[in-house]
């Protein structure tokens, strides 16, 4: 009789090496958190309190936002800042929010644009899709609907992105799987480049041979074998050789940690 297959061997004999590793969803969610903290958005909108209200919700959240009340303010602001998402309201003072609109994207095609307004015919969607607005959301809304519409098209955003772990001097790109030091790229193999991945993702913490069996192995080898503790040695040579020093420490009885050069 055949043995299950679970649907992670599935992918892992379907999947290319670097594709299976964007399937590890407690990596992508671990990156994601990362990457957000350093976005920047925009809040357009003149009513005080709904501003507000957006603003702190996002805050939360964890991105970071600046807020102004009419258009000639957000065109200051855009001119001066770069923007990942602008959620930004049609009825302004000054400058009105589709004026805006088009004037951000003469110059700007990647800064997406969430409008927020009273205007709920499908022609005012329409023209706003049109002129280059990435969502349109009607007023009134939930926050919480704003906030997963600014969700979706800021992990759009990152999965688009490259995203670089780094220690000191040394650093490893998740979407071209390239380790380098000081920009010069390190030849690791599959596994050794997987292994540095995972401790990159969990510095300042030892990490265990049963993590890296389960993450790096897909659990294809048992805490018996000796693959793991042979691809480290090879990866921590690599290192040594290229930054003068061992970043990889061993934890007695806790695992593998990834750090600074030691004193």
């Amino acid at each position: 009789m055949r043995d299950k297959i679970s649907a992670k061997k599935i992918l892992t004999r379907i999947l290319t090496p670097s594709a299976i590793i964007c399937y590890n969803e407690e990596k992508t969610q671990f990156l994601w958190e990362r990457w957000k903290t350093k976005m920047r958005l925009l809040v357009v909108e003149d009513e005080h309190s709904l501003r507000e209200d957006i603003a702190r919700k996002l805050r939360l959240s964890g991105y970071e936002v600046d807020a102004c009340a009419d258009g000639e303010a957000a065109l200051e602001a855009l001119a001066a800042e770069r923007y990942d998402l602008v959620l930004l309201d049609l009825n302004l003072p000054k400058v009105d929010g589709m004026q805006v609109l088009r004037t951000l994207r003469r110059h700007d095609l990647e800064t997406c644009v969430l409008i927020l307004s009273a205007r709920s015919e499908i022609a005012d969607k329409v023209e706003g899709l049109d002129a280059g607005a990435n969502d349109y959301l009607s007023k009134p809304f939930h926050l919480a609907e704003l906030e997963a519409r600014v969700r979706s098209l800021t992990r759009r955003k990152f999965i688009q992105q490259d995203v670089c772990l780094c220690c000191g001097r040394l650093s490893f790109n998740t979407r071209s799987r390239v380790a380098a030091v000081d920009g010069q790229t390190l030849a690791l193999t599959r596994k050794e480049s997987g292994v540095l991945e995972y401790l990159l993702l969990h510095q300042g913490r030892p990490v265990s041979q049963e993590e890296l069996i389960e993450h790096v192995w897909d659990g294809s080898v048992d805490s018996f074998s000796n693959s793991i503790r042979v691809h480290i040695s090879a990866l921590r040579k690599k290192l040594r050789a290229a930054l003068g020093y061992d970043p990889i420490r061993n934890r007695i009885g806790e695992g593998y940690e990834i750090g600074g050069e030691v004193q």
